[in-house]
């Protein structure tokens, strides 16, 4: 969970204040600002001893610059699925599956969301725990809550950070998570921590980190109150009628804007493969609106009100569309049948990987071969497409990939 509606990076819109090279003057408006949040309304019931737990903390400029950078908002849709829905984690989560079918089952139990939805989320969100965040989760909120933008939010998710510390469900040094405060095995924000984590282990603490019954439970409670009806699909590959009478208006269709599945039989529209849209367990009046991630030459889907409560999770489409394609693909289903709407497919992180190791082969200095695109490596890809005659865009794709391969 990174940051969720209303609370989306997308929808901030305030000025930054650089905090590189601003030095003392940034400085003292960072200290003016923690005083002022110590002595507000919000920070009551914050002991003095938690507070100190701020004693010494400095801006963290890299926080800063990752404000634009999320990859669900950044990416196209086809290398965000490519990448977070690909092999690697599909037989990851599978394996992780058969390992913890017990927590699951009780998970499911308790709260109705399937294993393979919880399962999906703890593996986009960090890798089934393995990449749980470096950054101080503190720092990063005072940094946001001083200086970044939509700073009351940000105040009061430190607030919430100070009351986690002080509740004792994880220790300072602990305390680590992404840039912008999300942290646990699903990246929960501090706020959302109060009314969706559990202590499902029941050792008294609700520890998103270091318990893995705790995070898969909060998640599945998180999506239950988020509004996932057990036993519905998120969703259905379809295969949309064909000829110009039968255009469907993007203004009068969208996911939001939903229809018995009775009425899309009726429109004449069917799964992916030309099967009847209806099969045994689904309603007819099930309430579905018609989603088209890549535009009219793409995917499209029909989604319910569970593709919505994964997309309350994290306010992006590309990653609910990844939730519940790889929640499908521990099912055991395929991959998505329609192409996308591009002759350069995107890459998994195992083709990420490779391409790094052929690009060191070629005497870029990139580093170890992680599957990251970090700027040596997006520079490498331009000065690599610049040599091959492909646009010099530094999205790493199939055929950059291919013709590296081949030379």
């Amino acid at each position: 969970m990174r940051l969720t509606q209303p609370f989306a990076l997308c929808a901030l819109a305030t000025t930054l204040l650089p905090v590189a090279g601003a030095g003392a003057q940034t400085d003292a408006t960072f200290d003016r600002c923690l005083a002022a949040v110590r002595t507000s309304r919000v920070a009551r019931g914050i002991s003095a001893t938690t507070w100190r737990e701020l004693d010494g903390v400095r801006p963290d400029s890299a926080v800063l610059a990752q404000l634009d950078a999320q990859p669900e908002f950044r990416l196209p849709i086809w290398d965000y699925v490519a990448v977070m829905a690909d092999d690697e984690r599909v037989a990851d989560g599978t394996r992780l599956l058969r390992e913890h079918r017990a927590l699951f089952e009780r998970v499911e139990q308790r709260f109705g969301v399937d294993a393979a939805t919880v399962a999906a989320v703890w593996g986009i969100e960090s890798n089934f725990g393995r990449g749980t965040g470096t950054f101080d989760v503190v720092r990063s909120l005072a940094t946001l809550g001083c200086l970044g933008r939509r700073q009351a939010y940000f105040r009061g998710e430190l607030i919430g950070a100070l009351r986690i510390l002080q509740g004792g469900h994880i220790t300072r040094d602990q305390f680590r998570g992404s840039w912008a405060g999300a942290f646990g095995q699903t990246q929960f924000m501090p706020g959302i921590f109060w009314g969706r984590a559990v202590d499902f282990d029941g050792d008294g603490r609700r520890d998103l980190m270091r318990s893995t019954a705790d995070a898969l439970a909060s998640t599945a409670n998180y999506l239950r109150i988020a509004g996932w009806r057990p036993g519905v699909p998120w969703g259905i590959e379809v295969r949309l009628p064909q000829g110009p009478a039968q255009v469907f208006d993007p203004h009068r269709e969208g996911r939001r804007i939903r229809r018995p599945l009775s009425a899309w039989v009726t429109r004449g529209v069917t799964r992916v493969d030309g099967s009847p849209l209806l099969r045994a367990g689904i309603s007819p009046v099930l309430p579905a609106g018609l989603f088209r991630p890549a535009g009219s030459t793409g995917p499209a889907f029909l989604v319910t009100a569970n593709f919505e409560a994964i997309y309350r999770y994290n306010a992006a489409e590309s990653y609910a569309l990844a939730i519940a394609h790889l929640a499908d693909r521990l099912r055991g289903a395929g991959p998505i049948v329609a192409a996308w709407p591009t002759d350069d497919p995107g890459l998994s992180r195992a083709d990420r990987r490779e391409l790094q190791r052929l690009l060191a082969a070629r005497g870029h200095a990139i580093g170890a071969p992680t599957g990251l695109l970090t700027p040596p490596v997006r520079a490498a890809v331009k000065l690599e497409q610049v040599r091959l005659g492909q646009p010099p865009t530094g999205r790493p794709g199939q055929r950059l990939l291919s013709a590296l391969r081949e030379r």
